[in-house]
């Protein structure tokens, strides 16, 4: 056999190659579809990234997790609409990073081509005589008439099982083997039985020259990447688990008289939460998500200003002692069909309830004050298991009902229990009649056995958390919420009305009323940067058959923070309330609460 011949069959690689890489390309323009001569200089230096990319798969994202799942009090993203369920933060892992990357989301793409090559290659490949049998290629598909050569000139070209070629989808080791081997096959067979054609010599010489130092080092990437792949999957944490953390560090302090006009006795203080979310995906759909949680940020609570209206968002004590704050486990019924549920720490805003106020409900990111982040109804009962479930019945309407109780849930003794303690129940219909537009009605009916009542979550007035002074209390809790987005504006808020009657006595009913509204400008001053400014009313007993615990005056809450995102991990937040006539008491002066909050994210 002549020279040549050798020659063109060393050669006959390269030319599969070329084609295989025209033909599954996904970024190739239409113009490019037809190899020449005058191309190749170009397709030389685009080969590199080409080979990279198509011999490095990655794992399509999929958050199938939900956002607005939250996750975690980390920035959310800008607007909160009615729960999905592409649940999109549970991705194990993401994409495979060029050599050479050290950084840390180095390693957490290579895992993705750890899961790739695992699941890649289950499916057998059938041989095609036309490219008609392939059923998502069409004569517009700008390599079109290259799939055609390939298929009718050499015939070495393979559809997957159910009649489709994909070939916007990246190629992996096993199918290029099969597809080099196929079509090596048959040239061989053709340049015996048929001799070689001039015009394909022709093009394998320039192939030779243009492609042979790409090739030469092509062997020696796919190893060094099979190399770091091996490494991880002996080091890795977990093919199903991330880890998703938040760290806040806050200075903070009170400024102002106390209740009764005494002098401001609390000093400045220096902070600390920290968050770990393990979140798990089995399916890609679900999540199971596990909190570690420790904190040392004390209350500004009655015990230090007189008043619960002073709280910060993110206040909390144990003394930093690492505790399960969290454990729930969420997943879909059907495409529009959500549930999760709690094991414990079931709050509303941390479920799939959307509390519509996007850029002020994280603890986080959002309000620094406790009554800001969200319409205190939905605070009326938390802190033990629960079940929530929401229904989409469209794109812009949405179902939810949910079954909360407090920590007693997990204790069987008297007066406690999933059904026999403390609990509330809520109904809620979301309407998005676009995406910049969310309204929503709620409904809760909550009870209290007694002793520890606080129906308004300390967001209120001492009256308003207990109007009846401890008695077994049942309350009917309503409220109305809305939020508009045009450009980087953001208005929202909302009106919550609850009824109370006390259990134990007939005739003791209260009327509690609270109302806000919220104005946010996003990417003030740069990318990610947010100025909020609240104004509102705190929970107020306007009415109370009980003597003695009805509010005769109007406290107000007045709120400005600016969040500055140093980086895409860390946020600084600077921000003060103030609240006239603490305890909606007129003969009390007004308390100020001033912090800088800092946040890293990871």
């Amino acid at each position: 056999m002549s020279n040549l011949f050798w020659k063109a069959l060393k050669a006959s690689p390269v030319l599969l190659v070329a084609s295989l890489f025209v033909a599954s390309g996904t970024s190739a323009a239409e113009s490019n579809s037809h190899l020449t001569t005058a191309g190749l200089s170009k397709a030389t230096m685009n080969l590199d990234a080409e080979l990279t990319a198509s011999i490095s798969p990655t794992l399509n994202d999929d958050e199938t997790l939900s956002e607005p799942i939250r996750a975690t009090d980390t920035p959310q993203p800008a607007v909160t609409v009615s729960p999905t369920f592409e649940l999109a933060d549970s991705t194990f892992p993401g994409p495979v990073p060029a050599a050479g990357d050290t950084s840390v989301n180095s390693n957490q793409e290579i895992l993705q081509q750890i899961q790739r090559y695992g699941n890649e290659g289950n499916e057998s490949l059938d041989q095609v005589t036309s490219v008609g049998q392939l059923r998502d290629v069409s004569p517009g598909d700008w390599a079109y008439e290259a799939l055609r050569s390939l298929v009718e000139r050499y015939g070495c070209i393979a559809g997957y099982p159910d009649g489709t070629y994909r070939g916007n989808r990246a190629l992996t080791r096993y199918e290029f083997a099969a597809g080099l081997n196929s079509c090596l096959q048959q040239i061989e067979r053709l340049l015996i039985d048929d001799g070689p054609d001039g015009r394909d010599l022709e093009t394998l010489r320039r192939l030779i020259q243009e492609f042979e130092a790409e090739l030469a080092t092509l062997g020696a990437r796919v190893d060094n990447l099979e190399g770091r792949v091996a490494f991880l999957e002996d080091n890795q944490f977990s093919t199903t688990t991330k880890l998703r953390g938040e760290v806040i560090f806050a200075l903070a302090d009170t400024f102002g008289d106390s209740i009764g006009g005494g002098d401001d006795d609390t000093n400045v203080i220096l902070g600390d939460r920290v968050r770990l979310n393990f979140e798990t995906s089995f399916t890609g759909r679900d999540r199971l998500r596990t909190r570690l949680e420790a904190a040392n940020i004390a209350s500004f609570n009655t015990g230090l200003t007189g008043t619960n209206m002073t709280r910060l968002a993110f206040d909390g004590d144990n003394d930093n002692d690492v505790e399960i704050d969290e454990l729930w486990y969420r997943f879909p019924i059907g495409e529009k069909f959500l549930v999760q549920i709690d094991a414990t720490g079931a709050e509303y805003q941390d479920t799939i309830i959307n509390v519509v106020n996007p850029y002020f409900d994280s603890s986080g990111s959002g309000s620094i004050s406790r009554f800001g982040r969200f319409n205190p109804i939905y605070r009326v009962e938390s802190g033990g298991p629960g079940i929530t479930a929401t229904f989409n019945v469209s794109d812009a309407l949405s179902i939810s009902a949910s079954y909360v109780v407090d920590g007693g849930g997990s204790d069987p003794s008297e007066k406690n229990g999933l059904f026999n303690g403390n609990y509330a129940a809520l109904g809620q219909i979301v309407f998005n009649p676009t995406e910049n537009i969310s309204l929503a009605a709620t409904y809760i009916n909550s009870f209290y056995n007694g002793d520890e009542v606080n129906i308004t979550g300390s967001t209120g007035s001492g009256f308003a958390s207990d109007p009846f002074e401890g008695l077994a209390t049942s309350v009917d809790s309503y409220g109305l919420q809305a939020n508009v987005t045009f450009g980087r504006f953001s208005v929202g808020g909302w009106a919550g009305y609850q009824e109370a009657e006390a259990e134990a006595t007939e005739g003791f009913d209260a009327d509690i009323w609270n109302w806000a509204v919220n104005l946010a400008l996003l990417d003030l001053g740069g990318e990610g940067n947010k100025l909020g400014v609240l104004f509102g009313m705190p929970p107020k007993v306007t009415n109370n058959d009980l003597s003695g615990r009805e509010n005769n005056g109007t406290s107000y809450h007045l709120e400005a923070f600016y969040r500055y995102e140093l980086t895409d991990n860390i946020a600084i937040t600077p921000g003060a309330f103030v609240i006239f006539n603490p305890e909606h008491n007129d003969d009390n002066n007004e308390i100020w609460v001033g912090t800088i909050r800092t946040t890293f994210t990871f």
